[in-house]
Parts: C-alpha cells; sequence; structure tokens
C-alpha cells in the first residue's frame, strides 16, 4: 500500500495493483499529456495531466466498487487506472483526428491490454483484458460506475478542472453523490437524496463548456493543432504511432517537419494563434449547418479560394450539437426511476438552454481576418454576429 497526496483529494491509496499499473510506460505516458489540451493558454494553471485525473477516477471509484463482488471490483479499478491510455496528443484536440484514420476513440484501448507491461500485469492478477476495455466502454453493468450518465469520470474531471483553471464553477458535492449512487435493476441511478449535487454537477459542467471547455482560444489552437497533424499524416506520419505520442514528442514532430506544421507549432507555442474572422451562435445561421462538419475541409478551401488565399489558412470549426450525457440520468423517486429532468425543473431548464453556448467558428491569421470573414459570412448565409464583448478577446 502507498499514499499519494492529490490536491483535489487530499490523499490517494494505491494497492499493489495499482502500483504495478502506475509504472508501466503506458500510463506513465499520461503525465506528459494535458488534462484540457490548449487551455492553458487562456488559463495558465491548467497544465495539469491525465496522470494525476486518472488517479482521481481510481480513488472516486474504490468508494463504489464495494457495491460489485470481488472480481469485478479488481477489473474496475484496473479500468478506472487505464480509462484515459488511449488518448492521443493534447487529449481531445486530436481525438477526431485519430478516430477517421484509425477508427478508434480513446475508449478503444484493448490493443494497449493485450500486450506488452500491462498484459503481464493483468495476467499476474488474473484480470480480463476484454472485461477491463468493455467496462471502460461502459458496456457492463457495472462499467456504469466508470462510463455513465453520472460517473467518478465527470465527479473528478469537473472539480479538476475547475480547480486547476481557477474558475468558480466546481462547487461540486462528490463525496454525497457516491454515497447517493446504487444500482438497482442493474442499472446506477440516483438516489433522490444525491439531486442537488447532481443539479450542482449540470449547472457546474453548463457552465464550464463555454468558459473552458469551448472557450474560443483553446477551440482556435485545437484548429490549429488538428490540421498541423493532419498535414503530418499525409506526409507520411503513421497515425497508430502519432496515437501513442505525448504532447512533448509530437510539438517535436511538427517542429522538425520543416513545413506547414512546423510553423502551426512556433505559432502555438509563442500563442500567436489565428483569430475569429467569423464565430457566430446556432440562430444566426441555417439549423442544417452542424450536417456540414463532414465537408468541414471542403469548406476550408472553397472559403480560401474566394478570399485568395491558401486553404491551410482557414480554419472552419463547426461543433457538433450540445448533448450532456448527465441530463439521462435516472433518480430514484418513491420507488420508481425517472429521467433527471423530470425530477428537477433546474436539470430541464438546462437542457434547454444547451444551444446557447454552441458557437459557429472560421479562423485565420489576423492579416486575413477581414476579407475571410466576408466570404464565411456570405457562404454560411449568416442572419446576425454573436455580440463580442472585449472580455473575449484574451
Amino acid at each position: 500500500m502507498k499514499v499519494i497526496r492529490d490536491p483535489i483529494h487530499d490523499y490517494i491509496e494505491l494497492d499493489d495493483l495499482a502500483l504495478a499499473l502506475i509504472e508501466t510506460p503506458q500510463v506513465q505516458r499520461l503525465r506528459r499529456i494535458k488534462q484540457l489540451g490548449f487551455s492553458n493558454l487562456v488559463y495558465p494553471g491548467a497544465n495539469h495531466s491525465r496522470f494525476e485525473h486518472s488517479l482521481g477516477v481510481y480513488h472516486l471509484a474504490k468508494h463504489l466498487v464495494k457495491q460489485v463482488d470481488e472480481q469485478q471490483r479488481n477489473e474496475l479499478l484496473a479500468a478506472a487506472l487505464l480509462h484515459d491510455i488511449g488518448h492521443g496528443p493534447f487529449s481531445h484536440a486530436t481525438e477526431d483526428l485519430i478516430f477517421r484514420h484509425t477508427r478508434k476513440s480513446h475508449e478503444d484501448i484493448e490493443e494497449f491490454l493485450r500486450k506488452g507491461e500491462i498484459s503481464d500485469i493483468l495476467k499476474e492478477f488474473s484480470l480480463s483484458p476484454s472485461a477491463i476495455a468493455a467496462h471502460i466502454r461502459g458496456e457492463t453493468d457495472p462499467g456504469q460506475i466508470i462510463h455513465s450518465e453520472i460517473d467518478v469520470d465527470r465527479m473528478d474531471y469537473l472539480v479538476r478542472d475547475a480547480h486547476y483553471t481557477g474558475v468558480a464553477f466546481g462547487l461540486i458535492d462528490h463525496v454525497r453523490l457516491i454515497h447517493e449512487l446504487k444500482f438497482n435493476e442493474n442499472r446506477l441511478v440516483l438516489n433522490i437524496g444525491g439531486l442537488q449535487a447532481a443539479e450542482s454537477l449540470l449547472v457546474s459542467r453548463f457552465l464550464m463548456h463555454p468558459t473552458v471547455y469551448f472557450h474560443h482560444v483553446s477551440r482556435i489552437a485545437e484548429s490549429m493543432c488538428e490540421n498541423a497533424a493532419q498535414y503530418l499524416i499525409e506526409e507520411g506520419l503513421d497515425p497508430k504511432l502519432f496515437r501513442r505520442m505525448d504532447d512533448s514528442t509530437f510539438m517535436m514532430e511538427m517542429k522538425n517537419s520543416g513545413g506547414y506544421a512546423s510553423q502551426i507549432s512556433e505559432r502555438l507555442e509563442n500563442r500567436r494563434l489565428f483569430k475569429r474572422a467569423l464565430y457566430t451562435d446556432f440562430d444566426s445561421v441555417n439549423n442544417d449547418v452542424i450536417k456540414l462538419r463532414k465537408n468541414k475541409h471542403r469548406i476550408e478551401n472553397e472559403i480560401a479560394q474566394r478570399a485568395g488565399i491558401e486553404p491551410e489558412y482557414v480554419l472552419v470549426d463547426i461543433p457538433e450539437k450540445p448533448d450532456i450525457a448527465e441530463m439521462k440520468a435516472q433518480v430514484m423517486v418513491n420507488g420508481s426511476m425517472i429521467p433527471i429532468d423530470k425530477a428537477s425543473n433546474l436539470v430541464a431548464s438546462l437542457e434547454k438552454a444547451q444551444l446557447d453556448n454552441w458557437r459557429l467558428g472560421v479562423f485565420t491569421p489576423a492579416e486575413f481576418r477581414e476579407k475571410v470573414g466576408n466570404v464565411a459570412r456570405a457562404f454560411f448565409e449568416v442572419k446576425k454576429d454573436t455580440r463580442q464583448f472585449k472580455l473575449t478577446e484574451i
């Protein structure tokens, strides 16, 4: 048994299985992957890693696995520690790109569990790689502890991200939530006594989206990063190898490329980011605009051609329609399970307000901002621009 001091959960106790898994290169790599990608360009304190988040998820999972049998407890604790080892460089910034080229999401980690050091440890503790992978993907009933509407993964990252960014939205009573989560008919549900704690979690997540997760500076940097990675893959970088890189290795790969990706790495390092040529809300564009996500690169090329610049200097960001999974959580009321938005008027209001945080962005270097903006407004038939406040010009 070993104890680690954590700024969120105070002391985290690690058993022999956890200690063995932590020492593997696959888990140690998570120390070199930022939890929030490029959010440190907005919030300088946001330098925490996937490694410490994984420790936090493990710590919270220990309190809930008491509800399952001993064999599944060890599987779930291993899953809690390993759930993020499939992330590529800069976490979610490269996730869509990796999926396009490998058809693997960050939750598809069975290949990491069947070979190398992790495989040896799982054999030593008589644990099934396929069972652990299924828990991580939320395909098992016990796996809801790690992957469900209200799970220990969400509980940790919301509190941890708020702590390191310094925003005041991470006031979540995760101890109360864990105490009130129970299995009912193989479904992880929330007792009515935990409803206010769940409301706090949902409000925090709702407010963290525009201020942290979808802050325009983060979205610009992530778009630049993804475009540079796509360039490198087209130049011959193996997507499977790219998936196993950490942040610094990928930045070095960009620097050494000598081309467009090298320019982007220099811009990211020195915070010389592209600017918003267009940044507008859902009501200002056609409701079918989200369907254009699949044609993003064609749109970038068309806007660039009309503006008379190279296509790599136009980046289009069309987020998916907001969907907060926690809204589908079930609450036990008088012995019956009901959706959380039926149990809480506050949650129902948040559900309706989700689209308020959605933004369409077109980004380009400062010198092309005006002409790209004019072309983009015409292309997307923008009805009106979202009001821009000086406070957001960070």
